[in-house]
This record gives structure tokens, sequence and C-alpha cells, in this order.
């Protein structure tokens, strides 16, 4: 879709591979949500849902919802915040029932430092802030996804200063064996633990909601010897100071878009929304309002 609005000579190639992608398989009607996949060797669909809505599969929901494979309302059958009677989940959450489109959708919130926040599943930087690159939550979002945001990012920060951590910017990443999900441990549901690992493009996605913040870890990160010859490696250990001498294609490419959406006011998000399928769901961002004011 971006590359389709920024190129006019592409768009015919783009659009056809936008609309060759085909949500409605995935979708169960039933729950309003969408499956967690397809099992080839069981040759059936997965029995989990994705049912969080603020994690990274959002911004699938959206465009689903943009093209019209999917209702509208499946936008609000996505848990805030899990029900209070699940007592398993890091916090029972706070909140009231709130109709949309005549759905009811509990809005809750957890409290960190004393600060409310909608959490995500691990309460990592990737699942809070990867669809803001392309989706306008800061803009059209600013009682809801836009200021959870915001939230996460002053949260991540905090926890870092809790932990006695000398730079901060908690989510999945490389290791020096491998490959591991990290995180700010009380933003999640079902919190990651942090591994005293930080990751270059967990500090970048930040750059719209922080960017003093955002200068000064940049500079801790380079203080780790964290660049290379081309660019961040992707992870260091904050105690230890262990390198993961790896550049992954898709945390390069969160850096580049954070980038580039900072220094040209958005860009990357208005070539998203001038497409049809950009516009469409935009009301779904401005009309809610999260518990967390």
């Amino acid at each position: 879709m971006v590359v389709g609005q920024a190129y006019e000579e592409l768009h015919g190639q783009t659009s056809k591979l936008v609309e060759n992608m085909n949500y409605t398989p995935l979708y169960d009607p039933e729950v309003g949500q969408f499956r967690g996949g397809y099992d080839v060797a069981k040759g059936a669909l997965t029995e989990h849902h994705y049912g969080m809505f603020y994690t990274e599969p959002r911004v699938a929901s959206y465009i689903a919802i943009g093209k019209g494979d999917v209702p509208q309302d499946h936008w609000w059958k996505m848990y805030r915040t899990l029900p209070q009677e699940w007592d398993w989940q890091a916090q029972i959450p706070q909140g009231k029932s709130v109709k949309y489109d005549g759905v009811d959708v509990f809005e809750g919130s957890y409290v960190y430092k004393d600060k409310k926040f909608v959490p995500s599943w691990g309460g990592s930087m990737f699942e809070a802030l990867m669809p803001g690159m392309v989706i306008k939550e800061k803009e059209l979002g600013t009682q809801a996804l836009g200021l959870n945001n915001q939230r996460h990012v002053e949260l991540q920060i905090e926890y870092a200063k809790e932990k006695g951590y000398a730079a901060w910017g908690f989510s999945p990443s490389a290791t020096p064996t491998g490959y591991s999900e990290f995180a700010a441990t009380p933003l999640g549901t079902s919190g990651y633990k942090d591994g005293a690992t930080v990751t270059a493009h967990a500090t970048f996605l930040a750059l719209d909601y922080a960017p003093e913040a955002v200068r000064k870890n940049i500079k801790a990160l380079k203080n780790f010897k964290m660049v290379g010859k081309y660019g961040f490696y992707d992870s260091v250990n904050v105690e230890t100071g262990e390198i993961a001498k790896a550049y992954l294609a898709l945390d390069q490419g969160m850096i580049m878009v954070s980038i580039a959406n900072y220094l040209q006011d958005g860009v990357i998000r208005d070539y998203f929304h001038s497409d049809v399928i950009g516009q469409t769901p935009e009301e779904l961002l401005k009309k809610e309002v999260f518990s967390i004011q």
C-alpha cells in the first residue's frame, strides 16, 4: 500500500498483491477474531485466536477491515484487557463496559508507576508501536491508541530506571545464540522477562513520542559498542555487555521507517492513509476512548 502510493508506476502491481491477500479464511465470525494460523500438518485452523487488541496483529485487523475482508465490528471484539474473571493475568484490570457500533467493549486498564495503560500480551515495544509506523494512531487515536503508545514509551523508560539499567528498549530480538522475546515485564498481560536485553529497534520506534529520550538512549547504546559496519547490532545485554552481532531485516526496517517518519512528518503513514484501505477504518481510531485518561 505504501509503495503503491509513493511510486505511481508500481501502483498496479502493489494493488494486485494487496487484493490477492484474502484475510477471510483466518477469520472466525463466531468469535469475531482471527485464528492464530493454519496447521498444515493437521489440515486445520489453530484453536487459539489473536484476541489481544494491543499487539502487532492489529495492523492486519485494520487492513482486513479496510479491504472489507472482515466486518468492522471485528475491531471491537478484541480484548483491550482480558476479562476481570481471568485471574491468572498479571493484574486484575479496572474499567467499564462501553458500547461502540452496537458492541460492548470492556475498556479496562492496568497500573504501573501510578500510570494507567492498556497492556500488550508480553510488554514489548514491538507489540506496542510497530503498527503506528503505518497507522495514524498518534494523530487520530488521541484518546486511545496514541495515548497508550505514549504511556508504553514512558513506562519502558521508567522500568529500565527501576532495574538500574543503563539503557532501555525491550522487545523480541536476536541473542548471541538465537532469538528470544524480551519486554518490560509489568506492561504485559503475561509479561515476557526483560533478560537485561535491550534492542535498538525499540528505541527508534519511540521517536515520535520521546525524541529527546531516544537521542540520549542512542548515545547509551553506542557506549555499549553496538554500532557495526551496517548500523546497530540487534541487541546488547546491559548487565554483561554481551552483544548479539546480527542484523535482522525486520528490525533494521523498523529503524529506517521510524527515522523516515520522524524526519519527514509521518511520510510513511501519509502514504498508507492515502490508500482507500487505510482511510476506510479511520473513524475506528477516532471514536475510541481508553480508560487511561
